[in-house]
């Protein structure tokens, strides 16, 4: 079967732009900073559908002691117009390695990261990071555009946000943008 000409064009016109799939010898960067998300043109953007990336072997540096850190990250994003390259994300996940920094920024900075990329219209980010001190650590982010044409807003950031009623910092019927009242 041929693939259909969708919203980018075949599979391989999508591929041209993608550097990281088509090298013999594969560059390992040291740092988040010097990794590079790649992506490929959305064929299917005229529909929600959830991609997952399930990374059961994340490992980091605790930023205080050095010590190494090691965890399960999730990723589930809807695409907009682009969708992440796999190798080039594990790439970038490799150089969390030797990178001194708290759970909760992973999980957050991964987020970031993965909207400057891709701007997709809805991204979770779970980390499971094992026990340090007998303390496991859980941090979970979740991002969705409310409107394609505002772009990115944080998801249910308060409970005003999440449920239309009065919460902490707000009050019911005002609210300015991104949802804080």
């Amino acid at each position: 079967m041929k693939p259909a000409r969708r919203n980018g064009g075949t599979p391989q016109d999508i591929a041209r732009n993608l550097t990281l799939l088509r090298r013999s010898r594969t560059p390992y960067p040291e740092t988040p900073d010097e990794a590079r998300l790649e992506t490929f043109a959305n064929r299917y953007r005229d529909r929600d559908f959830w991609v997952t990336f399930d990374c059961p072997e994340f490992t980091s540096r605790c930023p205080v002691t050095n010590q190494p850190d090691f965890g399960r990250l999730r990723i589930r994003y809807i695409p907009d117009c682009e969708c992440v390259e796999s190798k080039s994300l594990k790439l970038y996940l490799f150089a969390f390695r030797n990178h001194p920094t708290f759970h909760e920024e992973v999980v957050n900075r991964v987020m970031d990261d993965l909207i400057a990329a891709c701007a997709p219209r809805e991204i979770v980010v779970e980390g499971e990071f094992n026990p340090r001190g007998g303390i496991s650590i859980s941090v979970a982010c979740h991002y969705r555009r409310a409107d394609p044409t505002k772009g990115a807003e944080p998801a249910n950031r308060d409970a005003e946000t999440a449920t239309g009623r009065a919460g902490p910092g707000g009050s019911k019927g005002r609210r300015t943008e991104g949802g804080r009242a």
